[in-house]
């Protein structure tokens, strides 16, 4: 069992003998041109990372895998190949502790390469070793100096994972990150661009309502919203849809 301070370097030599390992050459080079598509095409960060699960199962020998995305309100599962998965990220969520929550606080991989054996999370090692788990990795996902998420890979198999698997991990975890990262800046960019649409549409019908100008319905809708300390968009779509201010 191994815990590597950061991800592991993937230089040429080192891709190479991923790439070769087994003769899986063509076969990676198929899935990571098909990843990069699938991510490119991906509509949001669920999609996003359900593309990135299921191409882990292609080009790593695991079993199950998971994504778990840090959040401004915490962590949260972003997407599992197999319910268990989901199981074993909650389990560590709610004891506070497991290989999951020290790669997601520490910023750093995680290789557990016998759980049978793992003695730092007796506990975690116990249930999961009841569950069939033999191998668990767990790679950050980084983007611009930022943790977005961990990617975890787990198999029934003891010392499962190689440098090699090790490296195709970082790789995917790198994909998955920048990708991710780009979904979220796409969705926050719509939920402005609404936001603002329902904005004016209430800001509408106080001026039709009323009389006002642009600047007066503004005015009303903010002050309603600070009075109740409610978010402004809110307060625009309790208007479309009450035609009624809240008290």
């Amino acid at each position: 069992m191994t815990e590597h301070a950061s991800a592991p370097a993937v230089d040429k030599q080192v891709l190479q003998a991923a790439l070769d390992h087994d003769g899986r050459e063509p076969m990676l080079a198929t899935v990571f041109a098909q990843l990069a598509v699938e991510l490119h095409d991906a509509d949001g960060v669920d999609e996003t990372v359900d593309a990135v699960v299921q191409f882990a199962l292609q080009a790593e020998a695991c079993t199950y895998a998971g994504v778990m995305l840090t959040s401004p309100h915490g962590w949260e599962i972003g997407a599992v190949t197999d319910p268990l998965v989901a199981q074993i990220y909650q389990e560590q969520i709610d004891a506070a502790e497991g290989p999951l929550i020290a790669a997601l606080t520490g910023d750093t991989t995680v290789y557990v390469a016998d759980v049978a054996a793992e003695t730092r999370w007796p506990a975690w090692s116990t249930r999961l070793t009841s569950y069939g788990v033999g191998s668990v990795l767990h790679v950050p996902m980084r983007a611009a100096e930022q943790l977005i998420g961990v990617l975890s890979l787990y198999t029934v198999h003891a010392d499962a994972f190689t440098a090699d698997d090790e490296a195709i991990a970082y790789i995917l975890a790198r994909h998955a990150s920048v990708a991710v990262a780009s979904a979220r800046d796409g969705e926050t960019m719509t939920a402005a661009v609404d936001a603002r649409k329902l904005v004016g549409q209430a800001m509408g019908i106080l001026m039709e309502r009323f009389d006002l100008d642009e600047s007066r319905a503004f005015e009303i809708l903010k002050r309603y919203s600070q009075d109740t300390n409610t978010k402004l968009r809110d307060v625009a779509q309790h208007l479309i849809d009450t035609r009624k201010l809240p008290q």
